[in-house]
């Protein structure tokens, strides 16, 4: 196995079991899909890197519609399905294995596209212009992406993110990415820090602790580099953290 597969296997491994694998929050994400304009009936819905599922399965029980599930990553696309069986939800969710920036949908074929914390595996650009064809007239894409929330910002951050994601803009720089990109923004919410810690970091640190002392040196790396992260967003979670951008396909 390549370093790069095994490093996505320890990645997995330390993420399997959670709720979520990134940042989020129910309450939040109910609220900003409130935010959303009225969807067609039975409205085509797609979670693009829906991880294990948090997000598809608020969908699946809003709009009571079939969503398009996302991942490239069995386990967690497994771990989906478990709980919606648990739920009552089966029906609702289409589980995908694949790459979420080489979709061969037909173009013009999903109503709402749903992305939270994945798009930039792909970047924020390159998701934009992969996901935009396949909405349909009109169609809402509601994307969260991590950025900063003024360009005042610090060096020592500002270095932090060359190795972390070299690819971050400043909130208007997003916004303005999005309006030159085929869509018009309708709503920018920032996500709290709050959720990071609560829903995501937390759950993360017990993991950590169950997982303990491994042999494995690669998992021992990523468990580092997490904890490198948490400690790095503990002292400058003013600075930087996710947006939820809520856009129309024009």
């Amino acid at each position: 196995m390549e370093e790069h597969d095994k490093y996505v296997e320890a990645l997995i491994r330390l993420h399997s079991g959670l709720d979520r694998q990134g940042p989020g929050d129910n309450d939040f994400s109910k609220f900003i899909i409130k935010q959303i304009p009225e969807m067609p009936p039975s409205p085509r819905i797609a979670d693009l890197g829906c991880g294990a599922g948090a997000g598809a399965l608020i969908l699946a029980e809003k709009f009571l519609s079939k969503v398009k599930a996302v991942d490239f990553s069995r386990e967690f696309l497994d771990q989906l399905l478990a709980r919606a069986r648990q739920r009552g939800l089966e029906e609702f969710i289409e589980v995908i294995e694949c790459d979420i920036g080489n979709l061969s949908w037909r173009p013009g074929t999903i109503d709402l596209i749903w992305s939270e914390g994945a798009a930039y595996n792909i970047t924020f650009k390159g998701a934009l212009e992969a996901w935009r064809p396949l909405l349909a007239v009109g169609g809402i894409a509601v994307i969260s992406e991590m950025d900063y929330f003024s360009a005042e910002v610090s060096k020592s951050v500002r270095q932090y993110m060359k190795n972390a994601y070299p690819e971050i803009r400043t909130e208007s720089g997003n916004v303005d990415l999005i309006n030159s990109s085929g869509f018009k923004v309708l709503g920018v919410h920032r996500l709290p820090s709050k959720a990071w810690w609560d829903n995501y970091y937390e759950p993360l640190r017990k993991k950590i602790s169950a997982i303990g002392k491994s042999g494995d040196s690669v998992i021992q790396a990523v468990i580092s580099e997490t904890q490198e992260e948490m400690s790095f967003f503990k002292g400058h979670e003013k600075d930087y953290g996710y947006t939820y951008y809520i856009m129309r396909a024009v």
